[in-house]
């Protein structure tokens, strides 16, 4: 009979299982999160980033949204390639069997070629993490290594605990063994990410790492605490917050665009004078006296809130001088949403 990893289910890490199970079928099920194409693209560059960025990389988002779209970036190569590799391991990440050895050593290989002479190979030699010259771990010595990460991926397969704790404890268990020369870090948050996806696929487009990089000092504290204590109830408390977190920011957004989305399908039915200002305003920039002159409309501030407001208020129109809403200088002009209007 398999061994299985040191660990204990907390009261806490049971409340934050509870909630991610809830607040995860309300994002599923509630939401247009699955459809939301854009977001994904948004949420896989960020994920990229900040897993990337725990280990050292130096690009900011904006360079690898950059490197993700194919254009030219002014870094270390080094790192624009971490990125691209990145990207293709992410990409096949609902292509991988979390319980396959061979399948860990070829997102390995992805995420790690032309950057490490093992790539896509368990390490021949001994490795540790060093403050300083001061060893802080030492992983498990090589000859060991794929008897280690082929028993936890077996235990993984037949164990029936729940996939979000599994989870969790697999992402540190790999931190522990450190199977490989380099990329332990990267591969036990994709493994982590492939084991939830497997469970539910919007987890294959939830930027946890995102939580994680933000609170890294707190990472490395709860791998060093589970290390210490020989069992990985506090990493799995802490990841698991970092779970729920990530998870109640997306389904917030959510909320946020069809409230916007809610908004903009009310201003549809436009009255006849919206329409004439939208018609004027479509070749040039008129000031207020303007526009309501062309429209035949005295000054009148009240009809000017009634009609001309809501369609700044839902960016059908915007102001020119918009820092300075009273400007002598202000007019007004046609966004891309009224031009489709």
């Amino acid at each position: 009979m398999l061994q299985k990893p040191p660990y204990t289910i907390t009261e806490k890490a049971a409340d934050y299982l509870a909630k991610i199970v809830e607040t995860v079928t309300r994002l599923d099920m509630g939401t247009d999160f699955k459809r939301d194409i854009k977001l994904h693209r948004e949420n896989r560059v960020r994920t990229i980033h900040s897993s990337l960025a725990i280990e050292g990389n130096s690009l900011s988002l904006e360079d690898v949204t950059a490197v993700v779209e194919g254009k030219l970036v002014a870094g270390k190569q080094t790192d624009v390639k971490e990125v691209k590799n990145a990207y293709e391991a992410y990409d096949k990440i609902m292509t991988f069997d979390p319980y396959s050895v061979s399948d860990f050593l070829k997102a390995h290989k992805m995420m790690t070629q032309e950057l490490v002479k093992e790539s896509g190979r368990f390490r021949s030699g001994d490795v540790g993490v060093f403050d300083g010259d001061r060893p802080i771990h030492i992983g498990a010595r090589p000859q060991f290594v794929p008897q280690l990460m082929g028993d936890l991926l077996e235990w993984a397969k037949e164990s029936e605990l729940h996939q979000v704790l599994k989870s969790a404890i697999i992402h540190y268990e790999i931190e522990t063994i450190h199977p490989f020369e380099d990329g332990n870090g990267r591969m036990g948050r994709l493994w982590q990410t492939l084991l939830l996806a497997k469970w539910n696929t919007v987890f294959a487009w939830i930027p946890m790492e995102s939580v994680l990089y933000q609170n890294r000092q707190q990472y490395y504290q709860a791998i060093e605490q589970a290390r210490r204590a020989n069992d990985s109830g506090v990493f799995i408390e802490f990841t698991l917050a970092a779970i729920y977190e990530t998870i109640i920011l997306q389904k917030k957004s959510q909320g946020m665009h069809k409230t916007k989305h809610k908004e903009k399908h009310q201003v549809k039915a436009l009255s006849a004078l919206q329409i004439s200002a939208l018609k004027a305003l479509s070749d040039s920039e008129l000031s207020r006296k303007e526009l309501l002159t062309l429209l035949g409309v005295k000054g009148d501030s009240r009809w000017f809130k009634r009609h001309i407001e809501p369609l700044i208020k839902f960016n059908l129109i915007e102001m020119t001088v918009p820092e300075k809403p009273n400007s002598r200088l202000q007019k007004y002009r046609i966004t891309e949403d009224g031009k489709r209007e």
